[in-house]
């Protein structure tokens, strides 16, 4: 999953980007304003932690170009101010979540875990598409009912795929689901088909049905048989 934090105090930021990817996130930092919206304009992430105080202005002219451009990232607010007319107009503007500074890490990181939840998979901690089932807190994976031996990047790659059933994900997309800005310097074809190769032969291995299918010239699409 895709993150991407808005914080202009790099010590803070420095230690939610190195606990998040410690829990599997990819997770893109921007320090002002500039900055934050050539990203959003640019790239498609899960969720946005959104700091309203920054040099070159403020959260909520963030949070009115995110609803302008009609994006659909997930929003949690963190910021060291917290008034109830303030909170208002976060939750008004289009956030789905305010923690105040100063917080402890886990607690941030299970407020993302449920926002993704609810945004992708309807709140439940089990993913479940008929023989597959995904533990999304212990990050495993079962196919009838035998648990798999997964990478991180597999299991974030198959959320990715389920998550947008149907929809044809271009290689270009998945390469930055996996990977953020990052993306821009690998070479999309060879990261994204090795990945999917790899998914593909585990699940098939595993007994399960062949639900990735590729969409020649476009990308690649989870399907139902």
């Amino acid at each position: 999953m895709k993150l991407l934090l808005i914080e202009d105090e790099f010590e803070l930021a420095n230690s939610i980007q190195s606990y998040m990817a410690g829990n599997s996130f990819v997770c893109e930092f921007a320090n002002n304003k500039k900055s934050a919206i050539d990203k959003i304009a640019k790239y498609e992430y899960d969720c946005v932690l959104l700091d309203l105080m920054l040099p070159d202005g403020n959260g909520f002219e963030i949070l009115t170009e995110l609803k302008q451009k009609s994006k659909t990232e997930g929003i949690i607010i963190i910021s060291a101010k917290e008034t109830l007319e303030m909170r208002i107009e976060a939750f008004n503007l289009g956030a789905d979540d305010y923690l105040t500074k100063p917080f402890h890490l886990s607690e941030l990181l299970v407020r993302i875990q449920a926002l993704i939840r609810r945004k992708y998979f309807k709140g439940n901690n089990l993913v479940s598409y008929n023989e597959i089932e995904i533990d999304l807190l212990s990050k495993t994976v079962k196919v009838k009912k035998k648990e798999i031996e997964m990478t991180k990047k597999e299991i974030d790659l198959l959320l990715y795929l389920i998550g947008n059933e149907n929809k044809v994900l271009s290689k270009s997309s998945i390469a930055e689901h996996l990977s953020g800005d990052m993306a821009d310097m690998l070479d999309n074809h060879d990261f994204v088909y090795a990945h999917i190769k790899n998914l593909k032969k585990k699940l098939k291995d595993a007994g399960a049905a062949n639900y990735i299918q590729t969409v020649y010239g476009l990308g690649y699409k989870w399907q139902d048989e």
